[in-house]
């Protein structure tokens, strides 16, 4: 076993990851304060072929040297959109045909692994602030709402790796579809 040089990684240039068939996800962030979240987030959409991804209310918006740190150029591939108004855009993606699915611990959340897309549907995530999380109109304008389980005393994970798990759950379910 050996580790793979760079050039061994097929990776797809900024012209074919345009071209190359998405998984049918758009991602919302709404109202992300830290920079390297939101960089972390256009690298995960990169990873996993996302849509697009929507930056909304205070989230941050590229160029930023702290975004682009942590996206290592992600925000050249990926597409992006920044909306002042959160509640409207996913009212807008709702009427649009998405299946609208924040990303929150709530009374009647279903933990993510229970979770499978259909086929032929198109999703919108929406993850939230960072300490106050998806907020409430967001939520009441939700068609479902998913968590991760977590066991320990925190019941919370940084925005960057609550997007990682939840695409990764995503991108097999799609791949099991």
């Amino acid at each position: 076993m050996r580790k793979l040089a760079v050039d061994e990684l097929d990776r797809k240039s900024i012209e074919e990851f345009k071209d190359a068939p998405k998984l049918p996800v758009v991602v919302v962030l709404d109202n992300v304060r830290s920079l390297n979240n939101v960089g972390s987030a256009f690298r995960t959409c990169d990873a996993f072929l996302i849509q697009k991804l929507y930056l909304g209310g205070i989230t941050g918006t590229p160029p930023h040297r702290d975004i682009q740190k942590t996206a290592l150029g992600a925000t050249e591939s990926v597409e992006w959109e920044y909306v002042r108004n959160t509640i409207d855009l996913v009212k807008q993606l709702k009427d649009e045909g998405y299946r609208i699915i924040a990303v929150e611990q709530v009374d009647e959340s279903r933990p993510l692994h229970e979770f499978k897309m259909n086929p032929g549907s198109r999703y919108c995530l929406i993850f939230g602030n960072e300490v106050f999380g998806v907020d409430e109109q967001l939520i009441a304008l939700s068609d479902e709402c998913i968590e991760i389980p977590q066991e320990g005393t925190k019941h919370s994970l940084n925005i960057s790796v609550s997007l990682g798990i939840v695409i990764w759950e995503f991108w097999k379910s799609s791949c099991n579809s």
